[in-house]
């Protein structure tokens, strides 16, 4: 079953300044280099996650969704990714705002709320693939609501740089560092929203539009 999904992705509209297209290319030139780190990052594509991937609800199609992004993007401004720095989330590496999270998260909560109608009812198997259990009640909560745990106040913007990593690794965060030195503090613009798909459970996602901001900031 085909899910789509929306995500935040720097640098990858036609236009994008370069300091975003520069952190897009190193992002992929990183992936290229440590496969074995990045099965499930390659997978899914560089982005930050907005709105979860999620199945259609029965009476929408893939064009009605991305008709819907594209309206909402027109009347949004682009906005500055703040202070980008390397951390560790959970077993995850990844880069992560070191600046005000305010705008950044108020778009993501939109961009959840806005989309919640194309969205089809989870499964079973869906929650329980969430490990709901491992979750706090909150998290349940707006698993249940909004179909994915880490949403509206439980939401971190974060760009995914490695799968889950066994053990201590300070030789990966030391090749991270000197990866991207010259994006360490950087601020990014973001200044597009897109729509991936993924054609069946466990392929790879691609783009299937991409929908620019009004201006940039």
């Amino acid at each position: 079953m085909t899910r789509c999904a929306v995500y935040a992705v720097p640098g990858l509209d036609q236009g994008a300044p370069t300091v975003a297209v520069r952190l897009r290319d190193a992002v992929e030139s990183w992936y290229s280099e440590h496969p074995g780190i990045t099965v499930d990052a390659r997978r899914y594509g560089f982005h930050a996650t907005l709105k979860a991937p999620f199945e259609l609800a029965s009476d929408v199609t893939i064009s009605d969704l991305a008709a819907a992004v594209s309206a909402f993007a027109s009347t949004r401004r682009s906005i500055v990714l703040p202070d980008l720095r390397a951390a560790s989330i959970g077993s995850f590496r990844a880069l992560v705002l070191g600046g005000d999270a305010v705008e950044t998260n108020a778009l993501a909560a939109d961009v959840v709320r806005t989309f919640e109608p194309f969205r089809a009812p989870l499964t079973d198997s869906d929650i329980a693939r969430r490990r709901p259990e491992r979750l706090t009640p909150r998290q349940r909560e707006i698993l249940h609501e909004y179909g994915y745990p880490f949403a509206l106040d439980e939401f971190r913007f974060h760009l995914t740089l490695t799968d889950a990593l066994d053990g201590p690794a300070a030789d990966i965060d030391a090749a991270i560092g000197r990866h991207f030195a010259a994006f360490d503090g950087a601020d990014i613009p973001l200044t597009s929203l897109a729509v991936f798909i993924e054609p069946d459970r466990g392929q790879p996602f691609g783009i299937h539009s991409i929908h620019p901001f009004q201006e940039i900031a």
